[in-house]
């Protein structure tokens, strides 16, 4: 089998040890899960866009203004053609065209989560529409919306390349709206507000997990699982230590024994 081309996000050098986008994450624990044979292209922040247009993959969500928000991963798979560039489309993408190599990504199951946020998030979310798998669509949006809500505990401390440093950073600015990237630290009274909102955000996730004898949703590993694993990266790269080690014994340590037992599909190829 000829290795499907996979474009991650480089951040600071050693790439594949300090990758921390979210939905490219998903793709890679996706991609280990079904033992499909691939190659990683590490493709710098502020390249992305001229990256998809050459691939001829338009972007596939829009900020509030309008524009377009090219964003990472790409699949390309040589024995098909076929280009997607869209993590919840590329996992169904993954289940159809190899169903017998490695596990099922969409076991049918429960997924009743909702997230309501309480302001107008500043990233945009993948679509849920139309999906044939309705559930898992939905537990996306929902899981990308409860923490990206709290993402800004994260956002200072991204381990960015230096030699696109300031141009990746600049790009940040220019999405949230704010004036410098000093804006995105936040600190004090106020951050300890935000942990402990995100703490009972996570609570609510929680009970999908305590519902069965875990660590994941159901009896095994399932791309609902690989939605929050890849959230639970991110965060085990960018935030303070003390916290990403508060965050992994909350609620009975649920998270923390997810984020370990998704180890074995967190390598890179």
């Amino acid at each position: 089998m000829e290795k499907l081309q996979f474009y991650d996000v480089a951040m600071r050098p050693p790439a594949n040890k300090n990758n921390t986008a979210v939905n490219p994450w998903k793709t890679r624990l996706a991609l280990n899960f079904k033992q499909t044979p691939y190659k990683t292209t590490w493709v710098q922040l502020p390249d992305i866009p001229d990256v998809r247009k050459s691939l001829s993959i338009p972007a596939c969500r829009k900020f509030a203004d309008g524009t377009d928000f090219h964003t990472l991963p790409i699949l390309v798979d040589p024995a098909t053609g076929r280009k997607l560039g869209d993590s919840f489309d590329i996992a169904v993408y993954l289940q159809k065209q190899y169903p017998t190599s490695g596990g099922n990504l969409f076991p049918a199951q429960t997924l009743d989560y909702v997230f309501k946020p309480e302001s107008e998030l500043l990233i945009p979310l993948s679509e849920c529409d139309d999906s044939e798998y309705p559930q898992y669509a939905s537990f996306n949006v929902n899981v990308d919306a409860a923490f990206t809500a709290h993402v800004i505990l994260m956002a200072h401390r991204m381990p960015f390349d230096p030699a696109t440093e300031e141009a990746s950073k600049a790009e940040f600015v220019r999405r949230a709206g704010v004036s410098s990237w000093d804006d995105f630290a936040v600190g004090g009274e106020v951050r300890e507000n935000i942990i402990a909102s995100f703490e009972r955000m996570l609570g609510g996730l929680a009970k999908l997990f305590t519902a069965s004898e875990g660590p994941f949703i159901g009896e095994t590993a399932c791309y609902a699982d690989f939605i929050v694993g890849a959230w639970l990266v991110m965060a085990s790269r960018t935030l303070p230590e003390g916290e990403w080690e508060a965050v992994k014994g909350w609620h009975g340590g649920v998270f923390g024994r997810l984020f370990d037992a998704l180890a074995v599909y967190a390598g890179d190829e």
